[in-house]
């Protein structure tokens, strides 16, 4: 049983006065007229989610920044969210560059820290955040269609690379890994984008367990197929340097990405396009979604490729 199943067996229901509830990037509650709030909660565990010689400033950036990726995958703006720690002690260097860095980004993203609690335990951080949206423009998964082009911003798989790095699965020499360094401590939630993709995409969600396992929610949620065609998907320069099956693993399956999955009409292809100059932000096609229930991973000849891989599963390692 992966997290999914889990959540969908035991706890997904019908949400009582909300519109949307388990099972997307965020639930949506109105709030007053013509407006409604996403909601979104992350944990991040020592040793699962993060190293133990993580630096605390960058932590305190990064456990806000995937959050505020939620918001970004529903087209939301940002506005309070809360924060829960479980510490094994009171380390008073550690919490002064953990809070930090947490409220720096906090202030990029205008967004204020209103509660939360603090225990003892093993270093657990929990956030929830929320934001506003016009009502019934929030991007859901639940929205793709047959025909649809696939979307994605950035690229992928430098974080991924730093993970195998630290692993010890592969060895980056000194600038190479920092660069990957970056890219999986500080990733950048694409609220600006999420915003403006709202009347333009016809699903999304953020790509933070792995491209391919993430578009698979689309799939399932939109009652589709997709094709990916791999040649087209934009990953990280420095991952030239890596094997090709470890490249692949990396910007297909390896997560910490944070860049945004979409789907959009072929009518919204020069729109995106634009878009994507107006906000200096790449955005490449990698696809379409199809009839069918899978997701493809297709070569330069549009022939099917095995999946040997696949997506980050907090569970993976049970029997």
């Amino acid at each position: 049983m992966n997290e999914f199943d889990l959540i969908a067996h035991y706890f997904k229901r019908p949400a009582k006065n909300a519109d949307l509830g388990v099972g997307d990037d965020a639930a949506l509650v109105s709030v007053g007229t013509g407006h409604q709030l996403a909601i979104s909660a992350d944990m991040l565990v020592e040793g699962r989610h993060f190293f133990p010689d993580a630096d605390p400033e960058r932590l305190g950036r990064k456990v806000l920044a995937v959050n505020l990726s939620d918001l970004a995958a529903m087209g939301a703006t940002p506005s309070w969210f809360t924060l829960s720690l479980a510490l094994p002690k009171i380390d008073e260097p550690w919490l002064a560059a953990f809070s930090q860095g947490l409220l720096a980004m906090a202030d990029e993203y205008d967004i204020s820290l209103i509660g939360g609690d603090t225990t003892r335990g093993p270093l657990t951080i929990a956030i929830q955040v929320a934001g506003s949206l016009p009502r019934g423009q929030a991007l859901l998964r639940s929205g793709a269609r047959h025909g649809d082009e696939i979307w994605v911003s950035g690229s992928l798989g430098a974080a991924a690379a730093a993970v195998m790095h630290r692993t010890g699965r592969i060895k980056l020499v000194d600038e190479l890994a920092k660069r990957c360094d970056l890219r999986l401590d500080l990733p950048t939630p694409r609220i600006a984008l999420g915003q403006r993709l709202r009347g333009i995409a016809s699903a999304a969600l953020d790509i933070s367990d792995g491209l391919l396992a993430d578009l698979r929610h689309i799939c399932e949620q939109s009652a589709c197929g997709a094709e990916v065609w791999l040649d087209a998907v934009p990953f990280a320069e420095d991952l030239n340097v890596l094997p090709e099956a470890l490249r692949q693993e990396a910007f297909l399956a390896g997560g910490d990405d944070y860049e945004l999955c979409f789907t959009a009409s072929p009518d919204q292809h020069k729109a995106i396009i634009s878009l994507g100059a107006e906000l200096n932000l790449g955005l490449t096609c990698v696809g379409k979604i199809i009839h069918g229930h899978t997701v493809q991973l297709l070569d330069a000849n549009k022939q099917p490729l095995p999946i040997t891989f696949h997506g980050f599963d907090h569970f993976a390692y049970e029997s």
